[in-house]
């Protein structure tokens, strides 16, 4: 009975992660709507004038992706024709209260997405902010990865 039980185990968390693997976004792939705000609190609409979507998810990558992002002025995510979407679903409140005014007074606009689901699908990579070359028609032409403390920004973003 308990070796039915490990072998039945084993098996559910095999299709599990078999079906994690299936559900990510792939070249070719339509890219969900995303619901969230920005960093002042206003609602980000995804257009199709978007040629790329830069996803964060981990803290200590974005902190390395606002700094250069911040460097290279307002208004150069909207001259890329980008997107830069941060995860914050995982931070906790208190910290929340610090940390959004110090990201109200970068330059450029920071997408905030507060729910664990709405960027599951995205594939990422440990240390890096993956980027997603999109289509006119809001499917991905090509995924990349940029490690924002040894690359640049201006590198990643080319039409």
């Amino acid at each position: 009975m308990k070796m039915k039980f490990r072998r039945l185990f084993a098996l559910g968390f095999f299709l599990l992660c078999l079906y994690a693997h299936a559900a990510q976004l792939a070249v070719g792939d339509a890219v969900p709507a995303i619901v969230a705000n920005d960093q002042h609190g206003t609602a980000f609409q995804f257009t199709n004038g978007v040629r790329f979507l830069l996803i964060v998810k981990e803290m200590a990558c974005s902190k390395s992706a606002n700094q250069q992002l911040a460097a290279e002025g307002a208004g150069f995510l909207e001259k890329k024709q980008a997107d830069f979407l941060m995860d914050i679903h995982t931070m906790p409140g208190f910290a929340r209260v610090f940390a959004l005014p110090k990201l109200r007074k970068y330059p450029h606009r920071i997408v905030l997405v507060d729910t664990a689901d709405a960027l599951a699908v995205f594939p990422a990579q440990p240390g890096r902010v993956t980027v997603l070359e999109l289509t006119p028609a809001r499917r991905v032409q090509k995924i990349s990865f940029w490690d924002p403390d040894r690359e640049p920004v201006a590198g990643v973003l080319v039409n």
